[in-house]
């Protein structure tokens, strides 16, 4: 296994911020529960998203197929978060045999606290959303816009979540966070489950086989941890498919916790990939993409852009995060050293490569105002 970072002195060339280990591929684990894709199937507006072919994409990278994944357009929200959001919620008010109203608490960088607020009010139920410096202020209005109660907090994603922490402390009051941490991990998992139905949407719509690789956005990493789950508990027969997790340069944590083998907290700048700016993974995700991933790589905020650019030429809705992907694929598998990337991730000429688009620029006004 090894990793590179970024070197310090910036004129000097721009190593590539990369992590890749042996093994991921023959690690296995269980499976998520096979009635989370019923439930959302009985959401009103469900609708299994795009999965839409790049062929030019494709030539780019010297591969066979690639395709996007574009949950621009997810229940009515754009981005993939109501899925989780919706099946835990959905775990929690059944638990709540007494009927009273509940007060949903969360944080967020943006798309996790407006997919909470949705569901709450379709469910009858309040929200109360802390968000940290940085999210843009529509971003802020949107979550207003579901009737959630938004309390701003001037310090960063983790700060807000420890604040939402405190003010779920209380009978009438359930923390919905995405990441989990010791003693907290039962929420985050309903989420995490949730977000099988994007990977089973994905089965289905390739038809026979596996993709070679998945590239997936991570933040706190339960996305990842989805991906993770959904293909290394397999048992199909399908050939093994390699997942390659893309964060900021300025908040990498999973890739600083693969280097270093071990969970771990990194400080965070500013990204307009906003719903990556996180310093810290779940506990619940962390042994998973510990044992089950592949390799890890950090973009620049210009990479997610150009991405994104390219993407709208070609037809999809993706914001920074969304294009974090693209980018992310575009620094593993081309430029110096790619021979040795595209050998550890087992990718070849026929290999077909599934990017996950998880946000459309809705999602994020950076790109709106940028594209004014």
């Amino acid at each position: 296994m090894s990793t590179t970072s970024l070197l310090s002195d910036s004129s000097a060339p721009r190593r590539l911020p990369w992590y890749v280990r042996s093994g991921a591929r023959t690690w296995t684990c269980a499976p998520p529960p096979a009635e989370v894709r019923d439930f959302h199937a009985g959401l009103p507006g469900y609708a299994p998203t795009a999965l839409t072919e790049l062929p030019s994409l494709a030539a780019e990278l010297g591969i066979g197929r690639v395709f996007v994944k574009d949950e621009s357009a997810r229940l009515g929200l754009p981005a993939f978060k109501a899925l989780g959001a919706s099946w835990a919620i959905h775990r929690v008010l059944a638990r709540r045999t007494d009927g009273t109203p509940v007060r949903l608490v969360t944080a967020t960088d943006g798309n996790h606290g407006r997919a909470v607020a949705r569901i709450a009010r379709q469910f009858g139920q309040r929200a109360q959303v802390f968000v940290p410096r940085g999210v843009h202020p529509a971003a802020v209005t949107a979550i207003e816009d579901e009737g959630a109660d938004v309390v701003l907090v001037p310090g960063t994603y983790d700060e807000a979540v420890c604040r939402a922490a405190e003010a779920a402390d209380g009978p009438d009051s359930v923390l919905m966070q995405d990441t989990g941490w010791p003693g907290y991990e039962r929420i985050p998992g309903w989420i995490v489950e949730g977000y099988s139905t994007l990977f089973a949407e994905i089965d289905e719509q390739l038809g026979a086989g596996a993709p070679g690789l998945v590239v997936v956005p991570a933040g706190v990493g339960s996305l990842a941890q989805a991906a993770v789950t959904h293909y290394r508990s397999r048992r199909d027969g399908a050939a093994a498919t390699a997942l390659l997790t893309v964060e900021p340069v300025t908040a990498a944590c999973v890739l600083a916790g693969l280097g270093r083998g071990e969970l771990v907290s990194v400080p965070t700048g500013t990204t307009t990939m906003a719903g990556l700016n996180c310093g810290t993974v779940s506990s619940l995700a962390w042994p998973l993409l510990r044992d089950g991933l592949d390799a890890a790589v950090a973009v620049t905020d210009a990479d997610s852009a150009g991405a994104a650019r390219d993407l709208a030429a070609a037809g999809v809705s993706a914001g920074p995060c969304g294009a974090a992907s693209l980018a992310g694929a575009r620094a593993a598998l081309t430029g110096a050293g790619a021979t040795g990337r595209r050998r550890a991730l087992a990718v070849g000429p026929d290999s077909t490569v599934v990017l996950l688009s998880t946000e459309g620029t809705t999602a994020n006004p950076h790109v709106q105002e940028e594209q004014r």
